[in-house]
């Protein structure tokens, strides 16, 4: 279970610039498509809420990878 936390944590690494790279490629085009300002204030949003959220996606993969969620603990004791 281990080896699978720690795999699909490069999975999360790798999805939050990527995640991020497509929001962008998606706001510009639409940008470019539809240049009102509704549009430009509504993909602001978008990105401005996501960013960090992608942010943590890649935090908590990292930590995955180095094997801080091996051991969790069992009950509210071990905290």
């Amino acid at each position: 279970m281990n080896t699978l936390k720690r795999l699909l944590g490069i999975i999360w690494v790798a999805a939050g610039p990527v995640v991020m790279f497509y929001l962008i490629k998606t706001a510009a085009a639409e940008i470019a498509s539809k240049p009102v300002i509704d549009t430009k204030i509504q993909w602001a949003v978008f990105i401005i809420v996501f960013f960090p959220i992608s942010i943590g996606i890649s935090i908590f993969g990292y930590y995955a990878v180095k094997g801080e969620y091996d051991r969790l603990p069992q009950s509210s004791k071990d905290i």
